[in-house]
């Protein structure tokens, strides 16, 4: 049976009643409506299950002992379809109410024993309310940011782009790298499965591996003699200087240990932090492969672009030493047998970097 109460027009939040006994709902009808809250009452448990499905409910006051089942499994009916509800279980008795564990594994937020009285259920109701309106800001604002995260990342894509672009801007031999990298390193992340969001952190750490790089002085990152022990040094630096470049936007999280760990090798012997095998990130070690053959197959100042079968015999032997070899297996099969890709790649961005450089 369900007794329908007269809403309030100024309360903002409905809380169901879910007592077998209607006198127990009638009582905190009134009691509750002088409070200025909304109410609904329910006799029957299994009605008010069925109800709390297709109505929405800020709070349940539910009595424990009932017919034809207890307020537990009310409850556990409840949170197969509804984690929100914000449940305040009702005793005749404190000896009559569930273990603590029941109540901890149900999330019943309280319970409180009947009486004539009711000053306590009364603050339980007001701090449940508080809760409930901290529940709904806190949605609000996830929902908010939802909305505008594209456009938040948006904004910071574009940012870190320009950056990218001031970098690559330094020296034309280099224009397009980054791009390339991220292809190629896509071009072995589909190869291995890995799904949409995981090939989006890719291309996008593939994007920005080098990033760091804005921060090396010209006369190092352009010097076509060899670089002096000192000059290496700042080289390296390049991985901890994109890290504190992106560590600002929690957007770039999940690509971070790409710029980071980028030039680590899997014999331990890179840097910045000697990581060995599979200790070193995965999205870190195909960038290091696609990295490492977008070097050798592009023309520098101070060299051609190396053939196909040298770069491949490069692979080879750094199999298990430079690289991790499952990586580079993939990698391979891919050059042997899907060149094409590769080639298309290379064609695009050779394309883009003569509109600039012309």
């Amino acid at each position: 049976m369900r007794i329908s109460m007269q809403e309030n027009e100024e309360s903002k939040y409905k809380i169901i009643v879910v007592d077998d006994e209607s006198g127990i709902i009638d009582s905190l009808s009134v009691f509750l409506r002088k409070s200025g809250y909304t109410l609904v009452g329910v006799t029957n448990p299994l009605e008010a299950i069925e109800r709390v499905k297709k109505e929405h409910f800020d709070l349940m006051l539910l009595d424990f002992i009932m017919s034809p089942i207890h307020g537990d499994k009310v409850v556990e009916e409840i949170r197969k379809f509804n984690q929100e509800l914000y449940i305040l279980l009702l005793t005749g008795h404190k000896d009559l109410a569930p273990p603590l564990e029941t109540i901890k594994r149900l999330d019943i937020q309280g319970y409180c024993e009947k009486s004539d009285k009711f000053d306590q259920l009364l603050l339980l109701i007001e701090s449940a309310i508080k809760s409930i309106e901290q529940m709904n800001i806190i949605k609000s604002i996830n929902s908010q940011l939802t909305q505008s995260k594209e456009m938040l990342e948006k904004a910071y894509l574009e940012s870190i782009e320009t950056l990218r672009y001031t970098v690559e801007a330094k020296d034309t031999y280099t224009r397009g790298h980054s791009d390339r990298v991220s292809e190629y390193a896509i071009l072995i992340g589909k190869k291995m499965g890995l799904s949409e969001d995981e090939l989006r952190t890719l291309r996008i750490g593939g994007l920005f591996h080098d990033i760091g790089k804005i921060g090396i002085p010209d006369t190092i990152l352009l010097k076509e003699q060899k670089l002096t022990d000192q000059e290496y040094s700042e080289i390296k630096n390049h991985p901890a200087i994109g890290v504190h470049i992106l560590s600002n936007a929690t957007i770039f999280s999940n690509i971070i240990p790409i710029v980071h760990y980028h030039h680590e090798r899997y014999d331990g012997k890179g840097y910045p932090a000697r990581l060995a095998g599979k200790t070193i990130p995965f999205y870190a070690r195909i960038v290091a492969v696609a990295d490492a053959f977008d070097a050798m197959t592009s023309k520098r100042a101070y060299r051609n672009a190396l053939p196909l079968e040298v770069v491949i015999k490069e692979l080879e032997e750094g199999s298990g030493t430079q690289f991790d070899p499952k990586i580079i297996e993939v990698f391979l099969d891919i050059l042997k047998n899907e060149y094409s890709s590769i080639e298309a790649i290379q064609e695009k961005y050779n394309y883009i970097r003569s509109v600039f450089t012309n």
